[in-house]
């Protein structure tokens, strides 16, 4: 876009995984970038990412702070299904190192990075696009910027969303809650650092689940539900209990809603776009989200980068097309998985018992690891359907 002024061409509003990596790329490809983060705040997070994330975003695999092996699911009544990964891992990530790496990149392909809370955003006449943020500094100073391009990757309760994206809408959340404590020096009986436990047990998440991810040193110990009366650090405090590290050193605390469903339209036809968590691209039943957001960001990215190069604001719609086209359909079968298996400890105990087919591990992790399913394998996909309606038609019991 010619023949207008502005102090950036685009103003990223929130440093996490999808807006740090937009930024990264639309500074490398010579664009004037904002990068606004408001206190470099972590957010709660299991911390998992797919080893494919690694060679996609060109990300050192040093930044990982545990490989995880196996992951081990238990059911209401306590039985444990190991679910071995084989020739690959789940890398573990902490937010409060890889986000600020990220960021960090940015900055060094050439993105302004600024410490600040959002405030307002509003079009001016010539079409451009005033943000308004406080500096996070003594003065508390109001301040104005103004851009071609806004993208909010502002979290779930996006205010880029609520005040920029027509016919705006809350999408549905969970209020996800961890303590990352001090991780044992070595495995014990009820800990292992190589492995990951997924807790499906109505008593600590009524609709979601909880977990215990090892992150070599340190460990998160979280759980997730909609529920409003649902109370997540005592569901913490018992599940430290259980795990055996009702001890352990706790180093922080974080809580905050994680999206369960993609928005319905993530621009606003003019200059405005959401990705990442404010898009809600944050996968349902497994509460997956730093892949989906880094992808998010850079869908992102090139349709900015499209949109500023020709002015078709259609070229905004675009991140949302092609993720879905990607992703959609394994977003809407997740859905589905969480609505049926989540809705009861009966289903929960089914749920974990079918997770001892080795088809249905086996897809499992190629799907979670690769991002993509193997085509080639169509008879293992369709035991694992077979073995699913059975399931649910109660004609099936698992060994």
């Amino acid at each position: 876009m010619t023949g207008l002024q502005t102090d950036y061409d685009v103003i990223v509003v929130g440093g996490g995984p999808s807006g740090a990596t937009a930024a990264h790329e639309m500074a490398q490809a010579g664009r004037s970038v904002l990068l606004l983060e408001r206190a470099f705040r972590i957010k709660p997070c299991g911390g998992a990412i797919p080893p494919c994330l690694l060679d996609e975003f060109n990300i050192p695999r040093s930044l990982l702070k545990a490989e995880i092996q196996s992951a081990r699911m238990i059911s209401p009544t306590r039985q444990k299904v190991d679910m071995p990964i084989e020739g690959t891992f789940v890398g573990m990530v902490d937010r409060d190192e890889f986000d600020p790496w990220l960021r960090k990149r940015a900055k060094q392909a050439g993105a302004t990075v600024a410490v600040g809370a959002f405030k307002a955003l509003n079009y001016r006449d010539d079409g451009s696009i005033r943000v308004s943020y406080v500096a996070k500094d003594e003065d508390q100073e109001l301040i104005h910027a103004t851009a071609h391009c806004v993208l909010g990757a502002d979290g779930a309760r996006s205010k880029v969303a609520r005040l920029g994206i027509p016919n705006h809408a809350d999408v549905p959340w969970v209020l996800a809650y961890h303590e990352i404590v001090e991780a044992p020096d070595q495995a014990t009986e009820d800990y292992d650092p190589e492995r990951c436990e997924v807790w499906y047990q109505g008593d600590l998440s009524p609709d979601f689940y909880a977990w215990v991810f090892p992150h070599g040193h340190s460990a998160s110990i979280g759980v997730g539900s909609a529920h409003k009366d649902f109370s997540a650090k005592r569901s913490v405090a018992d599940l430290r209990e259980i795990s055996g590290l009702d001890q352990a050193q706790t180093i922080r605390k974080e809580g905050a809603p994680i999206p369960m469903k993609p928005m319905k339209r993530w621009d606003d036809g003019r200059g405005i776009l959401v990705c990442g968590d404010a898009a809600g691209v944050v996968a349902p039943a497994s509460g997956e989200g730093i892949y989906y957001a880094m992808l998010c960001g850079r869908l992102s990215a090139t349709a900015i980068n499209t949109f500023l190069a020709t002015g078709k604001v259609s070229a905004l719609k675009e991140p949302r097309k092609r993720f879905m086209k990607l992703h959609g359909r394994t977003f809407w079968a997740l859905g589905l998985l969480q609505r049926f298996w989540y809705h009861s400890d009966k289903r929960r105990e089914q749920f974990v018992a079918m997770c001892k087919d080795r088809d249905v591990q086996t897809l499992t992790w190629q799907a979670y690891t690769q991002k993509k399913l193997v085509k080639r394998k169509k008879a293992a996909h369709f035991r694992v359907f077979v073995k699913d309606v059975m399931q649910l038609l109660g004609l099936s019991r698992a060994a």
